[in-house]
């Protein structure tokens, strides 16, 4: 289990973007950095600084994993056959916490990675309290009974805040997972760089 170091909305300031496009973010406020630091005018960035703030921002998206585990799937999409960025993305958008928050069973990355690791979550039938776990196209995910009641969940499926993408079918407390999806699928509330992430890594 990866555990947050930080408060999850300085990752938005630091970056000076609403990367979960949430209407509590406070860019939507305050457009400088946080810290006694964050009024300062921004200088150019480097391509150094391009890539680095392209890896904060995509590492940060998934629930701010851990450099070991965010280097360890990039390391996997390099070994996979195809176009290392879209694999990436691939990768990622299959973690268990993910489809989760897709399919709206939580309200937050967080929240859906809060509520696998305390067992509410089935993987065809089977208890799975592990977030990076990777889900298969056409794997069963479903909520505890538990889980239908907790407030979190109820507010999560009632707003309006985002959509389910096609590639997670929806039925009730219950989610398929279709099939890996392209870059060009994934709903980031942002613009992301999957191609200068790679080339941080690849340096």
């Amino acid at each position: 289990m990866s555990k947050r170091t930080s408060a999850k909305y300085k990752i938005d300031r630091r970056m000076g973007e609403n990367i979960w496009g949430r209407p509590k973010s406070p860019v939507n406020r305050r457009e400088h950095g946080p810290g006694q630091h964050g009024q300062r005018r921004k200088g150019k960035l480097s391509d150094f600084g391009q890539q680095l703030r392209a890896k904060q921002k995509l590492k940060g998206y998934y629930g701010d994993v851990t450099e070991k585990q965010f280097r360890k799937v990039y390391e996997e999409a390099v070994r996979m056959k195809g176009d290392t960025s879209q694999n990436l993305i691939g990768l990622l958008e299959r973690r268990l916490d993910m489809v989760v928050y897709r399919a709206k069973m939580a309200p937050t990355i967080f929240a859906a990675r809060q509520v696998v690791n305390h067992g509410h979550v089935l993987v065809n039938g089977h208890r799975c309290n592990i977030a990076s776990a990777r889900v298969k196209p056409g794997d069963v995910i479903s909520l505890s009974d538990k889980a239908r009641n907790m407030a979190l969940v109820m507010e999560a499926q009632g707003s309006a805040e985002r959509d389910i993408p096609e590639y997670v079918a929806v039925d009730g407390f219950q989610a398929t997972y279709v099939r890996v999806p392209t870059f060009d699928e994934v709903p980031y509330p942002v613009k992301m760089e999957p191609n200068l992430v790679v080339e941080f890594y690849s340096r």
